[in-house]
Formats: C-alpha cells, sequence, structure tokens
C-alpha cells in the first residue's frame, strides 16, 4: 500500500466533515423547532414591506437562517469532496488508481442509488483483509448505505420547493432528519476507518518483511570439535610381563655361586 499517511489524513478529513454535518443539521434543526414557525408568520405579517414594525427583527432571524442553510450546504459539499478523496486515495493504496468508476458511480443518476456501495464493497476485497470480517463487513456496508438513502431522500423532500407543509415551517426539519443524518454519519466514518486499517495494517505487515528480508543472516554458531576443549585422558600403563621361572631362578641363585 503506498502513501498511507495520506490516506490516514484523509480519513481523518472524512470524520471532521461528517461531524460537521452533523453539527450543522443540528443547528438548523434547533432553529427550526425554536423559530421557524413564528418567523414564517412574521414574513406573512409584514406583506412584504421592509418599514413595518418589527421588520429589523424579522429580518435579523432571516439572516441567521441563511447562514444556516449556507453551513449546512457548504458541510454537506465538503463531505462529499472529503469522501472522493478519500476513495480515490484508497483505490490508488489498493491498485485501482482509475478515477472514471468513481465519477460514474456516484454522479449519474439511478447509478448513483447501488454503485457507491459495489465500489466501497470492491475496494474493501482489493485492501486483502481477514476472511473472517466478511459478515461484519457486509453487515455495515449493508447498514450504512440504507441509512444514507434514507437520510438523502428525507433531507431532499424537505428541501425540494414547495414541500414545507403548507408554508408553516422553513424547511421542516426535525428530529427525524437529524437522527437520519447523524445514524448515517457514524455508519460512512465506520466504513472509512474499517478500510483504512485495513490497508494500514497491511502495509505495516509487508514493510516489517521486506525489512527481515534485507538483514544479515545471523551468524553461524561455530561447531565445537569432539576433541577440542578436552584434554587427551591418559593411556593405561601396560603392565610388565612377569618374570619366568628361568629369570626367578637366576634372580635367587646368582650366576657364580
Amino acid at each position: 500500500m503506498r502513501s498511507i499517511p495520506s490516506l490516514q489524513r484523509s480519513a481523518s478529513a472524512v470524520y471532521v466533515t461528517l461531524t460537521t454535518l452533523v453539527i450543522a443539521t443540528a443547528a438548523l434543526v434547533v432553529f427550526e423547532q425554536v423559530r421557524g414557525r413564528r418567523l414564517v408568520l412574521e414574513i406573512a405579517g409584514l406583506d412584504g414591506d421592509p418599514h413595518a414594525p418589527g421588520a429589523d427583527a424579522v429580518f435579523g432571524a432571516v439572516t441567521v437562517f441563511a447562514i444556516l442553510i449556507m453551513f449546512f450546504a457548504a458541510t454537506a459539499i465538503a463531505v462529499v469532496a472529503a469522501y472522493l478523496n478519500w476513495l480515490l486515495r484508497a483505490r490508488q493504496g489498493a491498485d485501482r488508481p482509475a478515477v472514471a468508476p468513481v465519477l460514474v458511480s456516484w454522479f449519474v443518476p439511478g447509478v448513483n442509488l447501488v454503485a457507491p456501495a459495489v465500489l466501497a464493497d470492491r475496494l474493501w476485497w482489493a485492501s486483502r483483509p481477514p476472511l473472517d470480517r466478511r459478515l461484519h463487513w457486509v453487515a455495515l456496508l449493508t447498514a450504512w448505505w440504507l441509512s444514507w438513502l434514507v437520510a438523502f431522500t428525507l433531507v431532499l423532500a424537505r428541501l425540494w420547493p414547495g414541500t414545507s407543509q403548507g408554508g408553516t415551517n422553513l424547511t421542516g426539519f426535525g428530529p427525524p432528519e437529524l437522527i437520519a443524518v447523524a445514524v448515517a454519519s457514524l455508519l460512512c466514518a465506520m466504513t472509512v476507518r474499517q478500510i483504512t486499517g485495513i490497508q494500514a495494517a497491511g502495509s505495516r505487515h509487508r514493510r516489517q518483511i521486506k525489512v527481515e528480508r534485507h538483514l544479515p543472516p545471523p551468524p553461524a554458531e561455530p561447531v565445537p570439535h569432539p576433541l577440542a576443549g578436552n584434554p587427551p585422558s591418559p593411556s593405561p600403563e601396560t603392565p610388565s610381563p612377569e618374570p619366568s621361572g628361568q629369570d626367578r631362578s637366576q634372580e635367587v641363585h646368582p650366576a657364580g655361586q
């Protein structure tokens, strides 16, 4: 795997932008619940007169709402950019550097309802994961993609023109939208973390094997010689032959006596 530190940095960018998206959604929901309906009624009461009593307060609230909407849109775009950047780096690390499949799977209508999940699954396989994690990965991938489709549908339905619940709400964002976005963001971060972790672990393992291959072999221990360090044992003394009977007789009776 090439450039694991850059892959980890791009994964961190995904985590940060997903967290920011949840914060932006929560801020929009809080504003909608606290001020939204009343603001709609106040705007209707102005009848388009910017000098009507209370217009300044209404314009101030409208400005806050516009900032929150722009913040939400900017964080959503940042999430898409950060995720695609991570996805391309992860595919390069898995020896799949082609950019066209990523763009087609995410931006072609109809195809982008299924293809991104398939692309993530193939990337998981290309990262050489442990096979015992397959069921866990399939469950995580399925949960993430379904939650993403639900969150996208809810947000799109609320922001689509003419769907503000009869003109009594600004966006219609509420707890269901916030929960859907939070769950989808959490599961997305978990899929990114798992693939990044698999590639980082594989890179460390291959680097360790490469280092071990380039290490010099350990010096061979000298084999001691069978006689080395062992002093020769003294040979047993050969007993002198006993004198014969004639010799003994000569010893007892010296010659000439």
